[in-house]
């Protein structure tokens, strides 16, 4: 039973972690899927999701996003969404860009303590709008849930355990049909709220860990 009636009490990030992993992604309604799907599949592969979402208050956002980065031992940086919105004046979107530039600073400076990935959804898009990035290959997840199981495998290669994306792609359904009752347990209108994401990460830590049961011991 995945968690959904209860508060779920998962540690706040502390100090630097060698699993943990900074999500700088866009936080709106038509990337909602490929949130989820970025918390599922990189606690699946033993590592530990972290947004700036999870952060409570008191320092303005700029300190928390430079404190994650520097606490982390990885950073993903999904270029997907710096397209121009709808809303005038029509604007590109240059948060992940910014953090993304931030993020390949500090690495630049430490190098053994940090190591961070480029995700995109479309070939190509990247070298055009960041050329400084040539060298760097992108991760290319097409937009779809499946893309971004199959790309963190691919970036995190290294790690145990190795799960295959139809077992991620279970533990993901798993959680999702969960989500209506997380949010109305939470009183909450968005996924996008540090109490609903920790409620994310426990569930996903549940369904990872039935989905490896199930496996190990498949039904005769």
């Amino acid at each position: 039973m995945l968690v959904g009636t209860e508060r779920a009490n998962v540690p706040r990030p502390r100090g630097r972690s060698n699993n943990s992993v900074f999500l700088n992604i866009p936080y709106d309604e038509d990337f909602r899927r490929l949130y989820v799907a970025y918390i599922v599949g990189l606690i699946y592969v033993g590592l530990e999701p972290r947004v700036t979402l999870s952060i409570p208050g008191g320092k303005r956002r700029l300190d928390r996003i430079l404190a994650l980065i520097g606490g982390c031992r990885y950073s993903i940086h999904d270029l997907s969404r710096v397209e121009l919105d709808r809303t005038a004046p029509r604007t590109p979107r240059f948060n992940m860009p910014f953090e993304l530039g931030l993020a390949v600073c500090w690495a630049g400076v430490h190098p053994a303590r940090h190591e961070w990935f480029l995700f995109e959804t479309i070939s190509w898009r990247a070298a055009k709008s960041l050329s400084d990035l040539n060298a760097t290959d992108p991760n290319i997840h097409g937009g779809t849930v499946q893309g971004v199981m199959r790309e963190l495998c691919n970036a995190f290669v290294r790690t145990r355990p190795r799960p295959s994306v139809p077992e991620m792609l279970r533990a993901y359904r798993l959680v999702s049909r969960q989500l209506e009752q997380t949010l109305r347990t939470a009183g909450a209108k968005t996924i996008f709220e540090a109490r609903i994401f920790s409620d994310l990460c426990v569930n996903a830590g549940i369904a990872a860990n039935l989905q490896r049961s199930q496996s190990a011991n498949p039904l005769p």
